[in-house]
């Protein structure tokens, strides 16, 4: 289903995309926010930075060639580090070639003569659902409800690999002075306090701390998808382990997505390869985002202003939709003069929805990468 805005499907403009990987490059295109063309797949030949760009030329001109009208734009996620607004990329982990800053932007944009829009897709991500995805979902839900909130603030956040980051304030993507915002990866490891929270929150630590409860070796672990069948009593291995892993996971992120929520006050939106086993570990996300501060006294204090509901849960939803929905009388305090008297609809419930992606990772990925580029294209800045 197409939950694109009724604008975006309309649009007749071409963007050319691109999944960018450590072994496959898979080029697409998208018209009126869905795919037009077959995907072309090139090897991405991570080690030799001139086969890498050939193979990236290539692929956008199958692509071009199978369009039925010209591209308006070029606009895709890739790896960081990278001055993403200039299209130049930095040092990869996983695309070692690319070294001392090559500028991928203006190279694609002198061969192909349109614009080049070069992106995280932790950003892209959370744009994606900003637009078609969780956050107009839940307004949706919340206006059928007849309730007065409405969200314009979304943390996107994707597990996998590693744990990435995407906000989206008002509609608008914010990028940082360094193409940097949102690198919740950096941010502290509750378990782990001297580490960064990915060494918690990633398929190497679901694998690492399977292999510690389990008493195996981190070779001998089993990948996180095997590792989620032996939680859920599908496969033999350590259920108990198994569970644990995932709950460990659970809890370092939220103690992650809490702390960035503290800046951003808005909706949680969650996907990434590991959002498949979030039945093991939402819960524990959510537990972590509702718990407590102890002060020096002894007292204790929510952990955040806002109370977090899993979307996920029904009666969650039940309660996130109703809020605590009040009507008060606007009264004249001033000249105590008799008027009619007006009621307005006040809702004091502070609240916040944690979510799975409704697009999926690279749906999300790909809408917000096409409407990246249509916004550039009409709204360029100087």
């Amino acid at each position: 289903m197409n939950l694109a805005p009724a604008a975006l499907q309309k649009d007749q403009r071409v963007v050319m995309t691109l999944d960018a990987g450590g072994t496959n490059f898979r080029f697409a295109a998208i018209r009126g926010a869905k795919p037009c063309v077959e995907t072309v797949t090139m090897p991405s030949r991570p080690d030799d930075l001139k086969q890498c760009m050939q193979h990236l030329v290539e692929g956008f001109r199958r692509v071009r060639a199978a369009c039925a009208e010209a591209p308006a734009a070029i606009s895709f996620a890739f790896p960081g580090p990278a001055d993403y607004p200039n299209g130049i990329i930095g040092d990869l982990g996983n695309l070692p070639c690319f070294r001392g800053g090559v500028p991928l932007g203006p190279i694609l944009a002198d061969e192909f003569q349109i614009p080049v829009f070069i992106s995280n897709d932790g950003d892209l991500f959370a744009y994606g659902e900003a637009i078609g995805g969780l956050l107009p979902y839940v307004n949706q839900l919340l206006e059928n409800a007849h309730s007065p909130k409405r969200y314009r603030n979304l943390l996107g956040i994707t597990i996998g690999t590693g744990i990435g980051g995407g906000i989206v304030q008002n509609g608008e993507l914010l990028i940082g002075d360094n193409s940097i915002a949102a690198e919740v990866w950096l941010m502290r490891d509750k378990r782990n306090p001297s580490m960064n929270v990915e060494e918690s929150v990633s398929i190497r630590a679901v694998r690492r701390t399977y292999a510690e409860l389990a008493g195996e070796t981190f070779d001998d672990a089993p990948e996180p998808d095997t590792i989620h069948k032996i939680a859920l009593g599908q496969w033999l291995g350590n259920e108990v382990a198994a569970k644990e892993s995932f709950r460990r996971l659970g809890e370092s992120a939220g103690d992650a997505i809490a702390n960035a929520l503290t800046l951003v006050d808005g909706l949680v939106v969650v996907g990434g390869g590991l959002s498949g086993a979030s039945q093991l570990f939402f819960k524990p996300l959510v537990d972590e985002m509702n718990g407590q501060y102890v002060q020096p006294n002894g007292n204790k204090i929510s952990r955040l202003a806002s109370r977090a509901f899993n979307l996920e849960n029904s009666d969650d939803v039940k309660a996130f939709l109703t809020g605590d929905v009040r009507r008060i009388e606007v009264s004249d305090w001033v000249n105590l003069a008799p008027r009619p008297a007006r009621f307005i609809t006040y809702d004091p419930l502070q609240r916040v929805g944690v979510g799975l992606s409704r697009l999926g990772t690279s749906g999300a990925v790909a809408l917000g990468a096409y409407a990246f580029a249509l916004r550039k294209l009409d709204h360029p800045k100087p």
